[in-house]
């Protein structure tokens, strides 16, 4: 199994004094395969964010356990704690939040390569772009001048361009035309396809999740469940 969660809990303090605790997510368990793509399904503050940044270890949770590739991630040293998060990463509802402002995308989609320490050449960069069905020339523009089509499938280059074993794929279509959600689905089939990688795609549609994934669960105020198809 790629990916195995067991009783995954957390809890937000809510109200003017932070006394109030309110459950964001309750015990939940889920496993992943590769090349396999899961749904995750339900209404707007059922935890479903939450869900996806705890797997893509931005958020630790009070209790329960995830495993990678049979591994607790608790128990990964530095260096293979940088391995788990550039294998695991994330595509967010907003393309914009995922670029700075300030620079342009040339900088923003070589950022993730400097982090981990990972060589690569403008051509690589280019390649990713144009898989995505975009020109080099987006490179000198700063994220104000694309639209968010452009953006998303910026976005979605820069994360496949570190080659993940998994990507939480968090509402990635919802801020985006109808045609333009056809073509960024049908480009992630496409990979998956191609290279194995897995997909946890996170949704409210459940029209497009049942077309999109191999299962599904739901997630009812923090309560995940198996969903049929």
């Amino acid at each position: 199994m790629l990916l195995e969660a067991h009783g995954l809990s957390k809890t937000f303090k809510t109200g003017w004094l932070k006394r109030r605790r309110a459950f964001s997510l309750e015990k939940a368990d889920i496993c992943l395969q590769q090349g396999e793509t899961i749904g995750i399904v339900g209404e707007s503050g059922s935890g479903k964010t939450t869900l996806g940044l705890m797997l893509a270890g931005l958020l630790k949770p009070d209790t329960g356990q995830i495993f990678f590739k049979g591994k607790n991630i608790a128990d990964l040293s530095p260096w293979e704690r940088n391995t788990y998060r550039r294998q695991m990463q994330m595509v967010f509802q907003h393309p914009e939040t995922t670029f700075n402002p300030k620079w342009k995308l040339q900088r923003s989609m070589v950022e993730p390569f400097y982090l981990h320490k990972i060589p690569f050449s403008e051509e690589m960069i280019s390649e990713q772009l144009a898989r995505m069905g975009l020109s080099g020339n987006i490179l000198n523009r700063y994220p104000a001048q694309l639209s968010g089509g452009e953006l998303q499938r910026a976005a979605i280059a820069r994360v496949m361009s570190l080659d993940p074993a998994i990507v939480v794929l968090d509402e990635p279509t919802s801020m985006l035309d109808a045609i333009t959600q056809v073509q960024i689905i049908r480009l992630l089939e496409k990979i998956r396809k191609q290279e194995g990688v897995s997909y946890l795609f996170i949704s409210h549609d459940l029209d497009l999740v049942k077309c999109f994934c191999q299962r599904v669960h739901e997630l009812d105020k923090g309560v995940l469940k198996q969903k049929d198809l």
